[in-house]
């Protein structure tokens, strides 16, 4: 009786590789890197090269000494993670708790279920999500943007709100009463928040990169961000007093970051165009929701984990056609 194998998703050959997918995700966050650099200097920088090194670090050793199976850190997947890890979190992090973080997202939210293609939830998601539970002031205490001409490389960071946070915090629900922040700064950067998620145009830049090159799916993100859109304008239209206009949750907080490239991920997300549409409008509720009604200003993060925990269910829910196998006609 023969024997075989059964390897981690995904599983159709072609010429493209895990090592060119991810070096490909890693050049498409390059734009949103240098803009993150040039408004914090040294510390986008400094946690970057940490984050980044940490999880390869992690991953090595867990491999040489505990699965002492073959090394994959050149695969790219752990610096994608890192630099993902990095643009979740404010510039001025503590570097402690970056490592601790970086540990956590490859130690815990990788390697134990076999590495690459078997983790059901984003590892930069899972240490980004334990970070701002076990360190939640240092987690939501953001530095503004200020171009490095200005105040020079290695300044020091001021912190201040983000836009998110100012509503949740005041309960401000208009855009009127926060006339202090334009919308062509929430598209540029020139914001707090997260030093990877505050330029729009970078970010949307490196997706439109990903999408030519069919590295990801243009499904999930189109159905969170209008599912966002939908949701948030029913609400404004409702009471635009009360509720800001829905074209400014797009460009708030991580929603283009997480949309694009964390729900995106081909491991934690369903495979047909069914489910990757599901997937994506249960990102977008959960999403509204807890920006609206939850404790946190933000629920990207969150809203991506738990649809991670229903990928499964999908999956079984939407199976693809088998190759070979022709569906019985209705007669």
């Amino acid at each position: 009786m023969a024997n075989y194998t059964i390897s981690g998703s995904p599983h159709v050959h072609s010429t493209e590789n895990t090592r060119k997918i991810m070096y490909r995700v890693l050049l498409a966050l390059v734009p949103a890197l240098l803009v993150a650099i040039y408004y914090f200097g040294w510390y986008a920088l400094r946690l970057t090269l940490v984050t980044v090194a940490t999880c390869m670090l992690t991953e090595w050793l867990i491999q040489k000494f505990l699965i002492k199976g073959p090394v994959t850190i050149t695969d790219g997947s752990a610096a994608v993670t890192g630099l993902l890890l990095a643009f979740n979190v404010p510039a001025n992090l503590p570097i402690w708790m970056a490592i601790v973080g970086s540990i956590v997202a490859i130690g815990i939210g990788k390697m134990p279920y076999g590495g690459l293609g078997k983790n059901p939830f984003n590892p930069a998601l899972v240490g980004r999500v334990f970070m701002l539970v076990s360190f939640p002031t240092a987690m939501t205490t953001w530095p503004q943007a200020q171009p490095i001409f200005e105040k020079g490389f290695f300044a020091d960071a001021v912190t201040g709100p983000t836009p998110l946070g100012i509503l949740k915090e005041s309960g401000l629900q208009t855009i009127q009463q926060m006339d202090h922040m334009q919308f062509l700064d929430m598209v540029l950067g020139n914001r707090g928040g997260a030093f990877g998620e505050i330029c729009a145009i970078a970010l949307l830049l490196g997706a439109l990169y990903l999408i030519a090159r069919k590295v990801i799916d243009i499904a999930t993100p189109l159905t969170i961000l209008l599912t966002v859109f939908a949701f948030t304008g029913i609400f404004f239209l409702i009471d635009p007093t009360h509720y800001i206009a829905p074209w400014y949750h797009l460009v708030y907080g991580g929603l283009i970051l997480g949309a694009f490239f964390m729900a995106t991920d081909m491991v934690t997300t369903p495979m047909t165009l069914q489910g990757k549409i599901l997937f994506g409008f249960g990102v977008g509720v959960i999403t509204v929701v807890i920006r609206l009604w939850g404790a946190y200003p933000e629920g990207v993060s969150f809203a991506i984990l738990i649809m991670n925990a229903f990928t499964p269910l999908i999956n079984k829910a939407f199976k693809p056609q088998v190759f070979g196998v022709v569906k019985p006609s209705k007669k």
